[in-house]
């Protein structure tokens, strides 16, 4: 499946159809600001290619994945919270807490984090 087929809200911010505050973007992923943040800084980081589940992650999308934390890591500095701590997150599935199935990774930061999560 294309993104143009991409029927998640992803695949419509990707499209342009809903807009986004962004905060960064290149051929392989977009990363923008979460309307219901958890955190002061919570963004999150999206690929271009649709893969519906971290499930689904093949061996080719092994650069992919190590870009998008990367890009996690430029970000964090860029928000001043890099020094600080943050959190990188991918949810999978129901259990997992994945409500949109493109997988996403969050970048939560601004506070103190508590462990467990939820």
């Amino acid at each position: 499946m294309s993104i143009e087929d991409n029927p998640t809200i992803f695949g419509m911010i990707l499209r342009g159809e809903i807009p986004s505050d962004t905060v960064w973007e290149d051929e392989h992923c977009i990363a923008f600001r979460d309307i219901n943040p958890a955190a002061p800084v919570h963004i999150l980081i999206i690929p271009r290619k649709l893969i519906p589940t971290i499930n689904d992650v093949s061996d080719d999308d092994k650069f992919l994945l190590g870009h998008m934390v990367t890009v996690a890591r430029d970000i964090a500095a860029a928000e001043n919270v890099g020094d600080d701590g943050y959190r990188l997150v991918f949810n999978c599935n129901r259990d997992g807490g994945q409500t949109v199935y493109h997988i996403h990774m969050h970048l939560i930061a601004g506070r103190g984090l508590s462990w467990p999560p939820g």
